[in-house]
């Protein structure tokens, strides 16, 4: 009997040692929780049932399709099966597209189920256990990617008869968002740059083309759609090598029309000549309808961040010395609606003004960018110019006067609502050289649309610029809060003459990066010039020769203006340090391909908001001493005088100004963007991967 029992016992452990030997079902990284659906809880001999890899993946992050695009790495399963058993391939539902920089790729967020089919051998012994395990791998990314694996299992008993799982239903759900067959005719036709699909079709309003093979099309190019009667045409860009013709270009079609999107599964024969030329008697391709699905700001969105960045535009150290001007007209009376209305004329207008020469320059095929007229030193020669008289007016060495001759010099100075209205002007010109936060995106935004909307946004940032000023006119109980007048404001005018000389004193700076010491010689000249006229005309008093001096110093001031031209060149760059390179594509491919982590730096010398950033976080000794710690790479780009290398990369990062500050962790496919505003502490962070 004692015999017996031990037998049993021993029989009992050795039936559950694969139980007890099966990987678990379900399994959890820091960003993915993974697990093992079966659709069957329990399968006969012979049978083929549906299992799937679902991952829930951590907010913001993503994994990868069958071919991840640019950069990135499929999601795998490595089967271990009994004896006769076999696993088919991944199921791949439809990615989406993630636009990475200047790189695309093809993912997923959220919640995603990898379908797979699972056969039982067909001698497997009902009461037996039929046992799978799979080693799963995948690459996960944000801001820097992380690979991941998990190793998983399933443990199910072997019946004559195999009965669904609770389960069932899911992995139907995940294998509808399967794309389906396409049931129309698809051909390929060779193009210039690559190969065109087309196919019958009805009004569509997006199409996209996921290639299967990495390679087979260039993820990053543009894909145009148009139309010719009921014919559809998707024109790609084919991959460097292209497919050798007769090999087929297999992938996902996924069309939008107004009832939804639907995915498909097609597959043509690559033709002959694709890259090379137009097949003879193609269609070219109609205007383009639709564009690679990208994230949309979306204009109500727009407009927003528009305003909050215009309102925090007062706080920027190029904006703040301006509003200055007129802090003595608020304290001096009381009734201030006129002036206030005024003020938001100047900047409205000056912001439309603006909107109006971007649509100019788009149209005439310029890249646009924000504070893009500061690229020019005559633009800053004559700002410099203009607040050498503001200050002046204020230090009271300037009497115009309400003269023709004062036109020009002393509008945003002068009292009652014209001066108001151009001090207005004044503050939206010095205003575009910063960059407020949340202006970024919205003004990306509006440079790629159309001038209705792009003059909207412009004009929205605008109003935010102006409100302050606005509601402190239309608001009696905000006026409580300044100082009563008194005998002080005399001397606090002429103080308030100090920031507008510190102003002339950045733009001379600027101009020295720009046309280097000859062009600061001909700006100071046409200062002297100015002053002098200003010094004759007080000795000569209101008479027309007095008047005539100061029209011809001024007239001087803009001849020297035209010398600046002869000095132009390449942006007057600072020799880069030891530790500091300057920025070049290849420079930025060459150390990413070798590992090496790299920080960009994309400044001007007009842009307040970075030369602040740069001493105040990225100079700073602890900031240095990570930079040394890691190992970092530092590449500086300078846009004082456009360089269209910088404007491409500031675009491909949605941005249409400086700064922009990006972090490349070693072997991470996307960069870290740094906030527009920087301290040491977001920066050593950074560096070292907390952000």
């Amino acid at each position: 009997m004692y015999a017996r029992f031990l037998a049993l016992c021993l029989a009992m452990l050795l039936g559950s040692l694969p139980a007890l030997a099966a990987a678990p079902v379900e399994a959890s990284t820091d960003h993915v929780q993974a697990r093992l659906l079966s659709s069957r809880s329990s399968v006969a001999p012979g049978e083929r049932f549906s299992v799937a890899l679902e991952q829930r993946i951590k907010p913001h992050w993503h994994t990868y399709w069958l071919n991840p695009g640019d950069s990135g790495q499929a999601t795998s399963l490595q089967w271990t099966l009994p004896a006769g058993a076999q696993a088919g391939e991944i199921e791949w539902p439809t990615p989406s597209v993630q636009p990475i920089g200047p790189l695309v790729n093809y993912g997923y967020e959220g919640q995603v189920g990898l379908a797979v089919q699972l056969s039982v051998p067909a001698d497997a012994k009902p009461g037996s256990r039929f046992t799978a395990t799979a080693a799963v791998r995948w690459l996960v990314c944000k801001d820097i990617c992380i690979p991941e694996q998990v190793t998983l299992g399933l443990d199910l008993p072997v019946a004559a008869t195999g009965t669904d799982s609770p389960d069932a239903a899911q992995l139907k759900a995940y294998r509808a968002a399967l794309p389906e067959p396409a049931g129309f005719a698809l051909k390929a036709e060779p193009a210039a740059q690559g190969v065109r699909l087309v196919w019958p079709s009805g009004p569509l309003k997006k199409a996209y083309f996921f290639a299967a093979t990495p390679g087979a099309v260039n993820p990053s190019s543009p894909q145009a759609l148009s139309s010719e009667g009921a014919q559809a045409q998707l024109l790609l860009t084919a991959g460097d090598p292209p497919l050798p013709a007769g090999q087929p270009l297999a992938g996902v079609l996924l069309l939008t029309t107004a009832d939804g999107s639907r995915a498909y599964q097609v597959s043509t024969p690559m033709p002959e000549g694709a890259g090379t030329g137009p097949a003879p008697g193609a269609l070219a391709p109609a205007e383009p309808i639709a564009a690679p699905p990208e994230p949309d700001l979306g204009l109500a969105a727009a407009l927003g961040l528009a305003l909050l960045g215009g309102l925090i535009l007062n706080l920027m150290p190029c904006v703040f010395p301006v509003l200055s001007i007129k802090a003595l007209a608020l304290v001096q009376r009381g009734d201030h609606k006129a002036e206030g209305l005024a003020y938001t004329a100047g900047v409205l207008a000056s912001f439309a003004l603006l909107g109006a020469v971007l649509v100019a320059l788009r149209a005439g095929g310029q890249q646009i960018g924000w504070g893009f007229q500061f690229h020019s030193p005559v633009f800053v020669y004559v700002v410099a110019v203009l607040l050498f008289l503001v200050a002046l007016s204020l230090a009271g060495l300037l009497d115009i006067g309400s003269s023709l001759a004062g036109l020009g010099s002393g509008l945003a100075a002068r009292q009652g609502w014209v001066g108001t209205f151009f001090t207005g002007v004044l503050a939206a010109v010095v205003a575009t050289p910063c960059t407020a936060p949340f202006m970024g995106a919205a003004i990306a935004f509006a440079v790629a649309q159309p001038a209705p909307v792009l003059i909207a946004v412009l004009l929205a940032l605008g109003l935010g610029l102006a409100l302050p000023f606005l509601v402190l006119a239309f608001w009696p109980a905000a006026q409580r809060w300044l100082p009563r007048p008194g005998a002080w404001m005399e001397t606090f005018r002429q103080f308030l003459a100090f920031p507008m000389l510190a102003a002339v004193v950045w733009l001379l700076w600027v101009l020295a990066q720009q046309a280097g010491p000859d062009g600061v010689a001909v700006a100071l000249l046409a200062l002297v010039a100015v002053a002098f006229g200003l010094w004759w005309r007080r000795v000569a008093g209101p008479t027309l020769l007095g008047r005539a001096a100061l029209l011809g110093s001024i007239a001087v001031a803009l001849l020297l203006s035209q010398a600046l031209h002869l000095t132009e060149g390449p942006a007057a760059v600072a020799t880069p340090s030891a530790q500091e390179e300057a920025y070049a594509p290849e420079r930025l491919a060459e150390l990413r391909a070798a590992g090496k982590p790299v920080f960009v730096n994309l400044t001007a010398a007009w842009c307040i908001s970075c030369l602040v950033n740069e001493r105040v976080a990225l100079s700073r000794p602890e900031v240095q001493a990570a930079f040394a710690q890691h190992g970092v790479a530092y590449l500086k780009g300078d846009w004082t005088r456009e360089d269209p290398k910088i404007t491409t990369l500031l675009k491909a990062y949605g941005r249409s100004g400086v700064p922009l500050y990006l972090y490349f962790a070693p072997g991470a496919a996307e960069a870290v963007v740094l906030p527009q505003i920087l301290t040491p502490s977001i920066v050593t962070e950074a560096l070292a991967g907390r952000t």
